[in-house]
């Protein structure tokens, strides 16, 4: 997982309960999977969510990610939102193949908008779902 410290989930996290639907994945005692949608709080974009999620690497591949995507779009499809979005780097393939697959669509690119752990900068892609 992420390296998130006590104060980052107490700041962030833990403030912002009533407007995040989140779904962790173990096996065994180890967590693999993380997913979650933080719903907008301001008015103007009344039923936008946007969208999380990490797979481990050791669990790509597996339907992990479809699953838990899937539970989530059915979740928040039952809490009316109206559109999920997300960013997610381009050379991730496999994350934009499944994102897809849902039904989330290219909306843009944000060139240079992620630097890798490589050293170098990598494009993101702007990928929505509208749900109604």
């Amino acid at each position: 997982m992420p390296p998130y410290t006590r104060e980052r989930l107490e700041e962030g996290w833990f403030k912002n309960l009533q407007n995040i639907t989140a779904m962790v994945a173990f096996h065994g005692d180890k967590i693999v999977g993380h997913a979650q949608i933080f719903k907008s709080p301001h008015p103007r974009r009344k039923g936008i969510a946007e969208l999380l999620t990490y797979i481990h690497q050791d669990f790509h591949n597996v339907g992990l990610g479809t699953a838990m995507l899937a539970k989530l779009i059915e979740l928040a499809r039952r809490e009316g939102l109206h559109r999920i979005g997300l960013r997610v780097v381009a050379d991730n393939k496999r994350a934009v193949h499944l994102y897809q697959k849902m039904g989330f669509k290219i909306e843009g690119v944000m060139k240079d908008a992620y630097f890798g752990e490589d050293g170098k900068y990598h494009d993101e892609l702007i990928m929505g779902l509208l749900l109604d």
